[in-house]
């Protein structure tokens, strides 16, 4: 394995979470690799200085999560990340990146990412978000959670500014939901931007495992999401999130 340009291989024992570290400065992959090592049951793959290295070495060593920066040179961390999912879509990506404006955050969700981090967090976020993102939850930084919540607010006010204008002009319809979601499919998708897994959401509504995903499927397909994050997104913009009932 040629690593002469900035990867660098790490191993670890068998079955553990397998991780790909992808950040185009030196000091931060190194720092990574130390602290991701000391993890119990996280072995660190390699690491790559930009998104194309990333794309070789995940093509070659099947990393479980993908640990990505986003501004990088050569390829950025959002193609890469839509690459990647597209030839890898059980490999998960994890954004682990120094800003969490909107120009950053929803293009990362847009690609793809489960999960996104500032590299301010401590080391009990970076394992969790790990442990998480693995397990096919979404993992949301809280200044990004916050980011959701204000778009979905702006949203909400272009909205509440376009019922007053047709108000006038046509009753409202309060049971309409977007994309020819269902009810059903609309409280399933509130509890998945909640961070329910299918197995929660299987006990809150007293439902099978299978009913659930059927569910998932069905609201993935409606609302164009390939995963978890992006279907959260599209819940707070749609005012989808909180206590729905299904009727």
């Amino acid at each position: 394995m040629d690593r002469a340009h900035g990867g660098q291989g790490v191993t670890g024992a068998t079955g553990d979470i397998k991780v790909l570290i992808v950040d185009d400065q030196r000091v931060v992959r190194d720092g990574l690799v130390l602290l991701i090592g000391m993890l119990d049951g996280i072995e660190v793959l390699a690491s790559a200085r930009d998104g194309a290295e990333a794309l070789r070495l995940a093509e070659e060593l099947r990393p479980d999560v993908v640990l990505m920066d986003l501004n990088m040179p050569v390829l950025d961390g959002a193609a890469a990340t839509v690459a990647l999912r597209e030839r890898m879509p059980q490999c998960q990506v994890l954004v682990l990146t120094t800003y969490a404006d909107d120009d950053s955050v929803f293009p990362a969700l847009r690609a793809g990412a489960r999960g996104y981090l500032t590299k301010d967090a401590d080391s009990d976020q970076v394992e969790a978000a790990i442990r998480h993102v693995h397990h096919g939850r979404t993992w949301l930084d809280p200044v990004v959670q916050e980011r959701l919540v204000t778009a979905a607010l702006r949203a909400d006010a272009g909205i509440r500014t376009q019922d007053a204008e047709s108000s006038r002009r046509e009753p409202p319809h309060p049971e309409t939901l977007p994309d020819g979601l269902t009810q059903r499919e609309a409280e399933v998708l509130a509890l998945i931007a909640d961070g329910l897994s299918n197995g929660q959401i299987c006990a809150r509504l007293v439902v099978s495992q299978a009913t659930v995903k059927t569910h998932v499927n069905r609201i993935f397909a409606k609302i164009g999401a390939r995963d978890r994050a992006q279907a959260v997104r599209y819940a707070y913009e749609h005012r989808l999130t909180g206590p729905r009932s299904a009727g």
